[in-house]
């Protein structure tokens, strides 16, 4: 059974002639413990298709089912819980609140559980350990490097024991050495079984991933599996930058 299901979602911004369709009619299932990697130009409607299975934002048509649960039309309220209990979330800009330590930087989504203090901070001690960090949890995020901060993220989004990992570029801001490392733990929890939902524009890490989409124009065009060790095909990207010259021309 899928764990994601979208039907036929569009999302839609502004009206008449300002409107934008960032995700267009789009028809996706997702299977527990999948690894996928999301491909396209900028604007292809990436992050605005995370969004939307992160729960972050509603479709503006279609339905979507998380887990077998219609949360297209879920209140505020109820969108915030589930999110809570069932995603984690990393970005490429990692979002720590830089007045925190690692240690309390972690422990935030536990405090809207209502945990106390020293179960929260006990929690996310053990955390940092599991990504490596336990002897940096009282620093703070300016003392950290790069790979060091993703990897406090990292462990923010799984504190809460979620069963999808929603990554939008994880690597973008990072050398080489630092991407691997945090690859790797990706690779680690998805064997865990956690289920992966990865944005990213390089084709070299989408090796660590069962499947990759590419995206154009708010739609899926390309639906493609990988095998273990494969890579995104690069004339399947060669193919959806044609067709957005292919636009581009067409529009000027």
């Amino acid at each position: 059974m899928a764990i994601i299901d979208l039907k036929q979602v569009s999302k839609v911004y502004g009206f008449g002639d300002a409107t934008t369709i960032a995700v267009d009619a789009t028809d996706l299932k997702i299977e527990k413990g999948d690894f996928v990697a999301i491909m396209g130009p900028s604007g292809s409607g990436k992050s605005s298709l995370l969004h939307i299975i992160g729960l972050l934002d509603r479709p503006s048509t279609g339905q979507y089912k998380l887990d077998n649960r219609n949360v297209s039309r879920f209140r505020s309220g109820k969108r915030a819980k589930t999110r809570r209990d069932k995603i984690g979330f990393v970005f490429q800009n990692f979002n720590l609140l830089s007045n925190m330590t690692a240690l309390e930087n972690v422990s935030l989504p536990l405090a809207y559980k209502g945990k106390s203090t020293l179960r929260r901070l006990n929690q996310s001690s053990v955390m940092l350990a599991k990504v490596g960090l336990q002897s940096r949890e009282y620093y703070y995020p300016h003392q950290l490097s790069g790979g060091q901060v993703q990897r406090v993220a990292i462990a923010r989004a799984l504190i809460n024991n979620p069963a999808i990992i929603i990554a939008d570029e994880p690597t973008g801001n990072l050398d080489s050495a630092s991407s691997k490392v945090i690859m790797e733990l990706l690779k680690d929890i998805h064997k865990g079984g956690n289920t992966i939902l990865m944005v990213t524009h390089n084709p070299e890490i989408t090796v660590y991933a069962n499947r990759v989409l590419y995206m154009l124009d708010g739609k899926i065009v390309i639906d493609q599996p990988l095998k273990k060790g494969e890579k995104a095909n690069l004339e399947n990207l060669q193919k959806v930058q044609q067709k957005e010259d292919n636009h581009k021309k067409k529009d000027a």
